[in-house]
């Protein structure tokens, strides 16, 4: 039950409820779905209220939709079933690239264009007739080129107007890179949650022997851009932190990048304590690995690597070497980004399942209640560790 549900029992939605998982997060789509039914099988709502609204409790709340293409590769959003007067919440992994489709015969793999194009389709089918448009997009399309720095394009910034402009009321999101590109839509709501409690359940559920103190634990940043994400895992933990800044060589540009030359740190001393790395995303990897072996120098103990998206495009071999040179420990990362079964198969490899907290930002929301506890769950996390230290986990 969520943990509000007194709160939620006592306030009428401000519509029905319908969600619209898109292919690409189908599966969490689904475990979404199969809480807020059972939860609103199981709330009392009768209790405040002489009629429970129309469509409070359902079977499903899923409404059916595809977004099928032609034989060029060209596609069309199609909603399957009437969705006038929901409160609509609509669900996007941009980053699933298993997903195929055909052009003249040949096979192509899914971008994240594909899928925040199938995304727009999704939202003209369904012709401003809802009562409300949510988006949810745990990787925030384009939110690696969230500013401009030379004569360039502003893609998140350009792709958020877009979304407001054909009717989406709210974006949700997860750990956006900048969390400063909502200021592209100063009059749009914008929510960016940090899965700072799934890491710490996941950690804590897997490994038994951590010592939650100053002298065991410290949490680092790998770079000046993370340093809030650490700050406050480190501040809810009681611990110290750390982080390092990444010196690059601005004459030169490779990859569309400039090569970082070195990984300067900062903080306290790291010897012999266990040490989290947390950030946002890991991509190839190297810039964690390379992190994680400057403080095996430092002779840091066990090394967790953390990071709300694994998304892994150059494959595991690299974690694997790492994981046998011991450098790394575990690697902890979220369900809300495809994951291979490559990577499940890793026995160093923590999944922390974002679904039910999915379920109560839809749930509050659609009762229009405020999701600052969910934002900020200092609680939840600080009862864990207690349960945690008297064995009860």
């Amino acid at each position: 039950m969520p943990r509000n549900d007194d709160t939620l029992a006592t306030r009428k939605p401000v519509a029905p409820l319908g969600i619209i998982p898109l292919r690409s997060i189908e599966k969490i789509g689904q475990e979404v779905d199969e809480y807020l039914v059972k939860w609103r099988d199981e709330r009392n709502y009768d209790e405040h209220f002489h009629v429970v609204p129309a469509r409070y409790r359902s079977s499903s709340f899923i409404v059916e939709c595809d977004a099928p293409r032609f034989g060029t590769g060209e596609a069309k959003g199609l909603i399957k079933q009437s969705v006038r007067g929901l409160d609509v919440y609509i669900m996007v992994d941009v980053t699933n690239y298993s997903m195929t489709y055909k052009v003249c015969g040949n096979e192509n793999h899914m971008s994240p264009d594909d899928h925040f194009c199938d995304l727009k389709r999704v939202i003209a089918a369904i012709e401003g007739k809802a009562h409300r448009i949510t988006v949810i997009m745990p990787f925030l399309y384009e939110s690696r080129q969230h500013r401009r720095s030379a004569r360039e394009s502003l893609d998140c910034a350009m792709a958020l107007q877009e979304l407001v402009a054909m009717g989406v009321d709210n974006i949700v999101t997860f750990d956006a890179h900048d969390p400063r590109v909502q200021n592209a839509i100063p009059l749009h709501g914008f929510e960016t949650v940090t899965p700072t409690y799934q890491f710490i359940k996941g950690i804590l559920n897997h490994v038994d022997d951590i010592q939650i103190d100053n002298d065991h634990l410290m949490i680092i940043s790998p770079d000046e851009g993370g340093t809030n994400r650490a700050v406050y895992m480190a501040s809810v933990l009681g611990v110290d932190m750390g982080m390092f800044y990444k010196r690059r060589d601005y004459s030169r540009i490779v990859d569309g990048r400039n090569p970082i030359v070195a990984h300067e740190f900062l903080g306290s001393s790291v010897d012999g304590k266990d040490v989290i790395i947390v950030d946002d995303m890991i991509s190839s990897g190297e810039s964690m690995i390379d992190v994680a072996r400057e403080l095996k120098k430092r002779n840091a103990n066990r090394i967790f690597c953390v990071s709300t998206f694994g998304l892994f495009t150059n494959g595991m071999k690299k974690f694997d070497e790492a994981v046998e040179q011991g450098l790394i420990y575990r690697v902890v990362t979220t369900n809300l980004t495809y994951q291979t079964q490559e990577l499940l198969s890793r026995d160093y490899y923590i999944s922390c399942d974002m679904s039910k907290y999915i379920a109560y930002i839809i749930d509050t929301l659609n009762h229009d209640c405020s999701i600052a506890a969910l934002l900020d769950p200092y609680e939840r996390i600080e009862s864990l560790i207690t349960r945690y230290k008297n064995k009860e986990l």
